[in-house]
């Protein structure tokens, strides 16, 4: 039987979903984007290499996090997330000017809806006790 669901495999989560999204993009020079579009990069087999496990990790989260959460989840989530956002800049604590800070904060938030979407099976089942069909094995 598969270990059951814990804080720890939520961190795991969490922490390869900010792999993902802080290694496809981020403000610095450090990332998969600004690699490739350095032009130092080229079309070479191993840019290509990365790009297609990227966007095959790209895939499975992106997937199974609108299989658990579905539109209205994703959409409710990134509004939980924006108004935050927002309520940091009301209390002034991260301004609009700041636009590189924006950038990490939105960075970590997507990471974050993508590791809930990840782990949401889990949650659901703990919360209500019912299962997922995909869950259940024969």
């Amino acid at each position: 039987m598969a270990k059951e669901f814990d804080a720890i495999g939520f961190l795991l989560r969490v922490v390869f979903a900010m792999l993902l999204v802080f290694g496809t993009y981020n403000p610095t020079d450090y990332s998969y984007a600004s690699w490739v579009l350095s032009g130092d990069a080229g079309f070479e087999p191993v840019t290509a290499l990365v790009g297609v496990v990227l966007l095959i990790a790209w895939i499975i989260f992106l997937r199974a996090t609108f299989l658990s959460l579905g539109w209205l989840g994703i959409i409710l989530g990134a509004a939980l997330f924006g108004c935050f956002i927002w309520l940091l800049i009301d209390i002034g604590w991260l301004s609009m000017d700041s636009t590189s800070a924006i950038t990490w904060l939105v960075l970590l938030l997507i990471s974050l809806i993508l590791a809930v979407g990840m782990s949401w099976s889990h949650i659901r089942r703990r919360m209500t006790g019912q299962f997922d069909v995909d869950d259940i094995e024969d």
